[in-house]
């Protein structure tokens, strides 16, 4: 009984919209998060519910499957019961400048602390001033210079005095002070003083020596009362500025006093501050010059006193909320992940300190959780390690640029890590959570749980509804015309085609929102109210049309038989196999000729692709499954004396997998038996060593992708395609290709076993051995077998003649 082709209500699987029971999916409640990842939200749940060192999540899945704004979504409700967490600054380290500290503070605190710390500054910058420009201050800056002066004016005066009486002058001179001998009430002459007797000179030298004795003890006194001065007036200005300061810190001490680190970091800055009165001084002064002073340090007066700032480095004020953060890195690179340390240029050199140091997505979403995609995070230099290293030490450390990567001088600091506390979610593809998984033992420790969406839900009555809601959700979250329930119909359809399976509808939101937002696109053009059917099927032909460029143009060389396709006539040892081109997200069916010819050999099935390298290994197995299948059907009793080529004719890229197996074997046996191949006909389908064909991809592409080409060249009824029967459920075929098939211009056969498709394919009975052993007369198998017989005899008598057989 031959074959017959499948029924068209098996070539595609219908959506009813009448039993959708709505008219539009306005009257649809909308989807709260994703249909059909109950897996990956409970994986989620546990990720984010159990508070244990490594419990990290790595969600997996295809990209466009709605990770991204699911992880969200499910976040949101999550950190929405959890509290904000500290705010936190750096601040001076006045022990070691290159190490800034940093400090917790409340939540919502840190804007107020560094206000309030700015504002004291301002305030002494006004009243420090002022407390040394009082007549109070005057008095007492005088009482100690004139207590120098008159100590150093009574001893001078005593000394003067006592000269006088010795008949001697004290004198100032450029080089201090000179004693000189008086006569007459002016000082003695040189010729005069060696005049006098030698005796009278030396009493007159010994009592300028003795004077002069007295004058050096008074001046090495000096600097000692000198130094008392200054220590005095010391005193008064700290005692003045420590009133100043107390005043204008108290209220500080008073708000953050509680915190022993914050308290701590308070008298810092107030001895400091009584210590350095002086700077308030000098910026008075230089505003009231209008200049722009520069401290011996090189550090720009302005600058000095950020020491006394907060760098405002977290704070819950500045955000939207006051739950736990969600941040999300769309370029984790290494300044971006852990924070970085600015700069200002200054006289040649880069100027750094604490007000400099930003954080990064680390620090944005301690005590929450930060979302990182995975692939970006392991091609951007040194991100990774970086992660994982604040993960292992639970502590976020900024690290400045490497060495060697500026060409300016640059002075860079070491501010102190703050505790990690956070959930790291990283999105990726599958085959990078396995990367990961085999290639990095560190992983594994770290992230402990997986989160696996689906890229598929099935088709059933209780899906359909969901899906039809989740349609809904995206029209009205890309603010497109609602959808009716015949264009519901026809998406998920679609969906069933994308997914690749009748049972299965694609999960891929992505893929969903464009073929609504482009349906919107269409409906406008024909000022609908709501998206229909139409602009469905036209979004969808334009996706392809826009890409399809390619596959135009190989349809163009087969047409014009720049590559030789036959689709009508028969042949022996030749047949259309079938294979699908991917061109980037765009994937289309080629016809390809397979050419089989033999003779007496060795067994030997020789496969022409792998033997000049462009044949994959898979393509290689099913080649060698044909070998198997051969030897167990036709050479029971004697080794098979089959040299047999196959090749993939005009084929100049590579060739990969085994889907083009069974068509492969259909024709060794055409050539075998010298029965002729209907040229009409394409096949595709893997066979096993038992002759079984078994499911192959892209059964739709492929169907597709001859028939495009029989249509062009006119169809005639007898062309068609035979599939796997196992593909049967994977059919979703176009309407143009169902229409055919139901006008008898075009037919889909599925195929069981090798015997099935060789039958349809030559028109000839495939035949069964019967009890003696033996097949039908005028079988494909009868012909094959007796031709394998043939080539034994003759390989038989050539080497029993005497010629040797090498291998």
């Amino acid at each position: 009984m031959p074959i017959k082709p499948l029924a068209t209500d098996k070539l595609r699987r219908r959506c009813d919209a009448k039993a959708l029971g709505f008219k539009t999916t306005k009257d649809l409640e909308p989807v709260k998060g994703l249909i059909g990842q109950d897996r990956a939200l409970d994986a989620l749940e546990f990720g984010t519910g159990l508070h244990a060192s490594g419990y990290n999540i790595f969600v997996l899945g295809a990209p466009g499957s709605g990770r991204h704004n699911a992880v969200r979504r499910f976040l949101n409700d999550k950190a929405a019961t959890m509290p904000a967490p500290d705010d936190w600054v750096y601040v001076h380290n006045f022990e070691e400048a290159h190490r800034p500290l940093a400090l917790r503070l409340k939540p919502g605190q840190a804007r107020q602390f560094a206000e309030d710390l700015d504002a004291m500054v301002d305030g002494l910058k006004t009243a420090m001033p002022a407390v040394f420009e009082t007549e109070d201050y005057q008095e007492r800056r005088g009482a100690i210079e004139n207590e120098f002066k008159e100590s150093q004016g009574k001893a001078l005066t005593a000394i003067a005095e006592k000269a006088n009486k010795q008949g001697f002058s004290l004198a100032k001179t450029q080089q201090g002070f000179a004693i000189v001998p008086v006569v007459d009430g002016a000082p003695m002459a040189q010729e005069a003083f060696n005049a006098l007797p030698e005796e009278e000179r030396k009493v007159i030298q010994d009592q300028i020596a003795a004077l002069y004795g007295e004058l050096e003890e008074i001046m090495q006194s000096v600097p000692r009362q000198d130094k008392e001065r200054r220590e005095k007036v010391r005193n008064l200005n700290r005692q003045l500025a420590e009133v100043a300061v107390g005043r204008a810190m108290a209220e500080l001490f008073e708000r953050y006093g509680n915190d022993n680190r914050v308290k701590a970091q308070l008298e810092a800055i107030e001895e400091d501050l009584v210590n350095n009165a002086a700077l308030f001084v000098q910026a008075a002064q230089q505003e009231a010059d209008g200049a722009d002073g520069t401290e011996p340090t090189g550090v720009p007066l302005d600058r000095q006193f950020n020491r006394y700032k907060a760098n405002v480095f977290i704070c819950q004020t500045t955000r939207d909320h006051a739950h736990a953060p969600i941040e999300y890195s769309d370029f984790p690179a290494l300044a971006h992940l852990l924070g970085r340390i600015e700069h200002v240029p200054h006289m040649g050199a880069m100027l750094t300190d604490f007000t400099l140091i930003k954080p990064g997505a680390l620090h944005m979403a301690n005590g929450g959780y930060l979302i990182v995609d995975a692939e970006r995070l392991l091609t951007l230099p040194g991100s990774w390690q970086a992660l994982k290293r604040c993960l292992r030490s639970k502590a976020i450390a900024i690290e400045p640029p490497a060495a060697g990567l500026s060409t300016t001088t640059a002075v860079t600091l070491e501010p102190q890590s703050i505790p990690l506390d956070i959930k790291i979610i990283l999105i990726g593809r599958r085959d990078t959570f396995y990367m990961l998984q085999a290639g990095d033992p560190e992983f594994s420790d770290l992230f402990k749980v997986a989160a696996d969406f689906d890229e598929v839900i099935g088709w059933s009555a209780k899906s359909i509804q969901l899906f039809c809601r989740l349609l809904g959700s995206i029209a009205r979250r890309e603010d497109t015309r609602e959808l009716n329930a015949d264009a519901c119909a026809a998406v998920i359809e679609r969906a069933a085609r994308l997914a690749g399976d009748t049972d299965r509808l694609t999960l891929r939101v992505g893929q969903l929102a464009d073929i609504i937002r482009e349906a919107n696109y269409w409906a406008g053009k024909d000022n609908a109210r709501t998206i229909k059917r139409v602009h469905i099927e036209s979004a969808v032909s334009g996706q392809i049309r826009r890409v399809d460029r390619i596959r135009e143009r190989m349809h163009e060389q087969i047409l014009r038989d720049t590559i030789l396709i036959d689709t009508a006539g028969s042949d022996v040892g030749q047949i259309n196999g079938l294979s699908v081109l991917q061109i980037g997200s765009f994937s289309f069916g080629k016809p390809t000729r397979i050419t089989a010819r033999t003779r007496v050999g060795q067994g030997q099935v020789v496969d022409i692709e792998r033997e000049v390298e462009l044949g994959g290994s898979l393509h290689s197995k099913g080649v060698l499954i044909l070998s198997g299948f051969l030897a167990a059907r036709y050479a029971r009793h004697a080794p098979v004396s089959l040299s047999a080529s196959l090749v993939f004719e005009q084929s100049y890229g590579g060739v990969d997998g085994d889907s083009a197996s069974s068509t492969e074997l259909y024709a060794i046996l055409s050539s075998l038996s010298g029965v002729p191949i209907n040229q009409g006909l394409a096949v595709t389908g893997s066979v096993n060593q038992n002759g079984e064909v078994q499911a192959i991809g892209g059964a739709n592409e492929k169907i597709e992708g001859f028939f495009d080409i029989c249509s062009e060249r006119g169809l005639t009824g007898d062309q068609g395609v035979l599939v796997p029967a196992s593909n049967v459920k994977h059919l979703m075929l176009r309407e143009d290709v169902i229409t055919a098939c139901k006008k008898g211009q075009f037919r889909i056969y599925s195929v069981k076993h090798i015997d099935e498709g060789i039958e349809i394919l030559t028109g000839t009975k495939a035949g069964k051995r019967g009890k003696n052993g033996s097949f039908p007369a005028g079988s494909i198998n009868r012909m094959v077998e007796d031709k394998l017989a043939e080539f034994a005899a003759v390989r038989r008598d050539y080497f029993g003649m005497g010629n040797r057989e090498t291998v």
